[in-house]
């Protein structure tokens, strides 16, 4: 069984922490409509630690994120949120659709995306174009990104 992951947006901590506490099991993207204010997106498997941090780096020249652990209900097998910090945010917020291609390609090499060997080289496509997106969503509503996890 793999680790479900949800990135979504919000203006602070506080508004991220009670939309955790009002979640059913679904996680944010269960629950994303303009109405609740919810914008979260589904990238099942792309941890922010270590999968997407690998994303960032190719985009920035250093893969670590700051994140912090903000909410969890059970800390082994959550669901739990963490929050991103506002440089990872505008780092995947600047990446354009020129670079995506060449992004997917060396994205879809490392090896916790191709443990069953190399990935085509546009299958991560479009896990960049919705995290990108997001970001820059995020960016310009000047809210902040958020994983949402959950065994």
């Amino acid at each position: 069984m793999g680790v479900l992951y949800d990135y979504f947006r919000t203006t602070d901590d506080a508004t991220a922490a009670t939309l955790m506490e009002s979640l059913g099991p679904g996680g944010p993207t269960a629950v994303a409509n303009a109405r609740l204010g919810v914008d979260a997106i589904d990238l099942k498997g792309i941890d922010p630690d270590i999968t997407l941090a690998k994303l960032v780096g190719f985009v920035r020249g250093r893969d670590w994120i700051n994140l912090r652990s903000l909410w969890y209900e059970d800390e082994q097998e959550g669901p739990g949120m963490m929050s991103i910090d506002d440089v990872t945010r505008d780092a995947l917020a600047s990446i354009i659709t020129a670079q995506m291609p060449e992004l997917s390609a060396r994205w879809g090499q490392i090896d916790e995306l191709a443990w069953a060997g190399p990935l085509s080289e546009d299958e991560m496509l479009p896990a960049i174009e919705k995290i990108t997106a997001l970001a820059q969503r995020a960016r310009d509503a000047g809210a902040h990104l958020y994983c949402w996890w959950c065994l």
